[in-house]
């Protein structure tokens, strides 16, 4: 489930000495677009139409705004072109290339993009400047982590980028309308603490509060426990737990988010047993395909996450330890 930091191969690096990558700076003009991120200020002269997705869920928001990517960065799960079920269909028929592994410099200029969207991508400073060579790149917010710009801010940045303000800003409030409607029609869920969580090869592991999977129960209106909101992660988006110790993630709701293939694993957890959440029937379990909805946690995934979701949550938190909750069963978890 962890992203790792994106690096480039040494051909990319030998590519990008040569005479690939010679551009012309970009000069003031009217209408030129500028955007403050972590790594500085990026600069564009319009709005771009040839993009790059360079992080690993960005193709979501580009979509959405009806911009197909030339390029996608495949991040994991079997689906073509690297686009989960949600998008699919707005990819009308295009077939971006698909980067896997190391980014490729020669791809990414080959391309002769206006724009590289690296929100999310993990990469470093250097490897933004040479990127830059290429194209304009955008990066994440200097006031989020690598892997959490939250998903409006995201959205907005991109339409910006891509004159599609118009159609970003129809999108938000519809989400946030859905939002709105949930915690309208489940008062009793207003206040309490809800955690995601994975176990995989023996470790146990929790996502924090600049993660987009939490990001989403906080639209819901959930919170993180205490215990959970003060520890620090890996690039401040998980953590990982003391296998005799699992009370931070014993909230009043418990997501365990599965790559696949993990219940087993999970329901061979002997600290579970020691969980309120567990003892109580508040547990539910994500499978591969809404584990990937909320933890692509964009305006094309949300919403499917939120069908799947609102039944589950209403199941494990209705007051009654007796009520079975579906993916928790059909994983074996109880």
């Amino acid at each position: 489930m962890q992203t790792s930091p994106a690096r480039f191969s040494r051909r990319g690096f030998i590519a990008a000495a040569g005479s690939l990558l010679t551009v012309q700076p970009l000069r003031a003009q009217t209408g030129e677009l500028r955007f403050d991120h972590a790594y500085g200020e990026t600069v564009l002269p319009g709005p771009a139409k040839r993009v790059v997705s360079l992080g690993y869920t960005t193709q979501d928001s580009l979509l959405a705004l009806g911009v197909v990517p030339q390029a996608i960065r495949y991040w994991y799960g079997d689906h073509p072109n690297g686009v989960w079920p949600w998008a699919q269909e707005l990819l009308g028929g295009a077939q971006p290339a698909l980067m896997t592994g190391e980014v490729s410099i020669e791809t990414v200029a080959s391309l002769a993009p206006e724009l590289i969207v690296a929100i999310g991508s993990g990469i470093s400073q250097s490897e933004y400047a040479l990127l830059s060579q290429i194209a304009p790149v955008l990066m994440h917010e200097a006031d989020s982590t690598p892997y959490g710009m939250p998903w409006d801010a995201e959205l907005r940045m991109i339409a910006r980028a891509t004159g599609t303000s118009e159609r970003a800003e129809t999108l938000i409030s519809g989400l946030r309308d859905r939002f709105s409607a949930l915690r309208t029609q489940h008062p009793d869920w207003q206040g309490r603490s809800a955690v995601c969580a994975w176990h995989e090869g023996g470790q146990t592991s929790a996502f924090l509060g600049g993660d987009s999977r939490v990001q989403v129960l906080r639209e819901m209106g959930f919170h993180l426990p205490e215990a959970l909101a003060r520890m620090q992660g890996a690039d401040g988006f998980y953590t990982a737990l003391s296998p005799e110790d699992l009370s931070p993630i014993d909230a009043d709701l418990l997501m365990w988010i599965s790559s696949g293939g993990q219940a087993d694993d999970l329901a061979a957890l002997a600290m579970r047993r020691t969980l309120r959440a567990n003892a109580e029937g508040r547990e539910i379990f994500c499978d591969a395909l809404l584990s990937g909805a909320l933890s692509f946690g964009s305006v094309l995934s949300m919403p499917y996450a939120l069908d799947r979701l609102e039944p589950e949550i209403a199941a494990a938190l209705d007051g009654d330890p007796a009520t079975v909750v579906p993916s928790a069963q059909e994983a074996g978890l109880l």
